[in-house]
């Protein structure tokens, strides 16, 4: 999942080298923080979050097999 996150966030942004994901595992849940330059912000966002919530859309689907919820952050 966290190779997902890195490659779509990768070709949106202007700085591709400053996309770090991280994540976070725990019994019910996986978090994936994704943090980007604060200039490439809106792009990972989109206009009215369209974008950040296609990323999210992506992010659970390929997920849908694991009995964990996959949410993620964008810092």
């Amino acid at each position: 999942m966290k190779e997902l996150v890195e490659v779509i966030a990768s070709a949106l942004v202007d700085k591709p080298d400053e996309v770090v994901v991280t994540e976070t595992e725990n019994e019910k849940e996986i978090v994936l923080s994704l943090k980007v330059a604060p200039d490439d912000m809106g792009k990972v966002i989109g206009k009215q979050g369209k974008t950040a919530k296609a990323i999210r859309t992506v992010v659970r689907a390929s997920a849908s097999k694991s009995d964990k919820k996959i949410l993620v952050e964008i810092q």
